[in-house]
Parts: C-alpha cells; sequence; structure tokens
C-alpha cells in the first residue's frame, strides 16, 4: 500500500523504520517542526525526520494541520492509508478524510485503559504488571477508535519508562506492519466505555517525590520518570534527582536518612523504606549514590523534602 507517516519520537521512528522495510511505499513523513535540544539548545531534527531524511523520504514539518497546505500535500500522495504513532498534533477531519483506507494510531496501551499522552508513564505509576500496543481506527476523538488489532507486554518489575518505551516501540512497529498485511480481514472492535482511563500529560510537578507515600509507590514514581523528567527531591536549599531506588527495610519519619554509608543510602517513607541506587545533583551527572555520599556531608538522621527550603 501507498503509505503516509506521521510521528515524531524514537517511538514513532522505529515504526517507520519497519514500514521502509516492508513492501508498502512510504509517500510521505509528517513531523515535528526542529526543536532545541541538548546542552547548546540548537535546533535538531525529531528522530522520525532524521530517519526520512536517511532514506531520501518526502518530508513536511507543519506547525499544525489545519491548512489548506498540509490537507494539499497530503491529498497530492494519494495515500491508501496513513499511520500516526505519536505524532504530537491533532489531525483535524479534513486529514482524516483523505486515505483512501483510513488512519491507523499506534498506541502504547491495550486501549481503552490509558487513553492521552503518557500511557506508558501512567501504567508503571498505576502499578500494571501487563500493557501492550493498540493498532486502532483514528477518528475525531482523543484515542476513542474501534480497535483492529491489540498486542500485549507484560511489565517487569523494576521497568522504567526508558525501557518499557523501547519495548514498545518495536511491539508497535511489528503490529503495525501486522496489521497492514492483514487489514482486509480485520475486524474493528469498538471501546468498551467502562474500561477507559485517561493517561493526562506528565507535569513536572508530578515528579516531586512525597516521602509520605509507600515506598512501593514512590518506587514507582522514580521508574516512571526515568529518563524524563526526573524524580526529585530536596536537601535543604538543593534539589536532588533520584533515577533508581529500590523497596528496603525500614521505619522512620517520612524522608529521614536511615543509613548514610559506603554502600547504603536508605531513606523512609510513608511505609517502609527505600534504598537509593543512583542520583544527580544540580548542573552534574548522574552517579551511583555511594560515589554521591563520599562528596556530601549528607548523614544519618538529616531530612529531605518535596521542595527545597526557603535560601
Amino acid at each position: 500500500m501507498r503509505v503516509v507517516f506521521a510521528g515524531t519520537p524514537p517511538f514513532a521512528a522505529k515504526a517507520l523504520e519497519a514500514l521502509l522495510a516492508s513492501a508498502h511505499e512510504v509517500a510521505l513523513v509528517l513531523t515535528q517542526p526542529d526543536r532545541p535540544a541538548g546542552r547548546g539548545m540548537r535546533l535538531a531534527a525529531s528522530a522520525v525526520a532524521q530517519v526520512a531524511a536517511a532514506r531520501g523520504i518526502p518530508t513536511l514539518k507543519p506547525a499544525s494541520l489545519r491548512s489548506d497546505e498540509a490537507t494539499h500535500a497530503l491529498r497530492e500522495r494519494r495515500p491508501d492509508v496513513m499511520v500516526v504513532a505519536a505524532y504530537g498534533l491533532i489531525l483535524p477531519a479534513g486529514i482524516l478524510a483523505v486515505p483512501g483506507r483510513g488512519c491507523l494510531n499506534i498506541h502504547a496501551s491495550l486501549l481503552p485503559r490509558w487513553r492521552g499522552a503518557a500511557p506508558i508513564q501512567r501504567a508503571i505509576l498505576a502499578g500494571d504488571r501487563v500493557t501492550g500496543i493498540s493498532i486502532m481506527q483514528m477518528d475525531s476523538g482523543l484515542d476513542t477508535g474501534a480497535v483492529l488489532l491489540q498486542r500485549t507486554l507484560e511489565v517487569g518489575a523494576r521497568e522504567t519508562s526508558g525501557t518499557l518505551t523501547e519495548s514498545l516501540a518495536g511491539l508497535g512497529a511489528r503490529s503495525v506492519v501486522e496489521a497492514l498485511a492483514v487489514l482486509d480481514t480485520l475486524v474493528a472492535r469498538p471501546q468498551d466505555p467502562s474500561g477507559v482511563t485517561y493517561a493526562s500529560k506528565v507535569e513536572k510537578r508530578e515528579a516531586r517525590i512525597d516521602w509520605a507515600q509507600s515506598n512501593v509507590a514512590i518506587d514507582r514514581r522514580i521508574r516512571a520518570f526515568n529518563p524524563a523528567p526526573g524524580a526529585e527531591t530536596a536537601w535543604g536549599e538543593e534539589s536532588l534527582k533520584i533515577w533508581e531506588a529500590e523497596p528496603a527495610e525500614g521505619s522512620g519519619k517520612p524522608g529521614e536518612v536511615l543509613a548514610s554509608d559506603a554502600d547504603n543510602l536508605v531513606i523512609a517513607c510513608g511505609e517502609a523504606a527505600l534504598r537509593i541506587e543512583q542520583v544527580q545533583r544540580p548542573g552534574g551527572r548522574r552517579m551511583a549514590a555511594r560515589d554521591f555520599l563520599r562528596g556530601t556531608s549528607l548523614r544519618r538522621g538529616a531530612l529531605l523534602a518535596s521542595t527545597p527550603s526557603a535560601a
């Protein structure tokens, strides 16, 4: 089939690579405009744009699809189908109507659970043991279209958003190629309204650790916000990101340092405790907790908080 592809981050780039390796023809790629990135904040093309450029695929980077130009460009390609993965722009009705066989979305959850922008982070925060990929027909709603195909994936006990995204990207890439191969035989199943949950966009404030929560809840938060935005606590006037931890035994005031030695940094939670494995100071690099302790005065009995204290 003749395919138009729309996507932006590495998750979507994996699907584009799979389509390019298949028998289908990718006639056009849509992706988000270049954004500032890296320490120098220089403009950088999206992961999808980079894959398209390497393969010589025509690419458009509109700031919005609500223009005659975008619709005209799409119609010119006369696509059989449009495949969308983590694009980041709303597809208006005029765009949805262009492909003869519709628009398919690769969504990183088992719909109707976790409709929305952050299904991977929300699955980890909720402690889901199973997630997956849904290939759905797009309509005017937010992830409300009928589901054509689903594939499940177990969520590992120490899974982070980074590792789970990578696994789901591979599964999504394989699933969309599979779906296109048997598109005529797939039965569109409307989503069950009783199972709907929403995966709202992650706000930076959510990454602040509330030590009054249980060690299990805080551990999920740390893993859900790795690699971004990073779970954060405060030690006096300084913010401290915690990248890796694991539940441990212990009790004390929420946020109290229970152990601070060559081998252990253990923090009390509202229920039990956490052993901290990897941290990062402002402007620094990620480091093992034991290396962090060698250069600080963080000692047993100190208290960590949700936000830095006033200077």
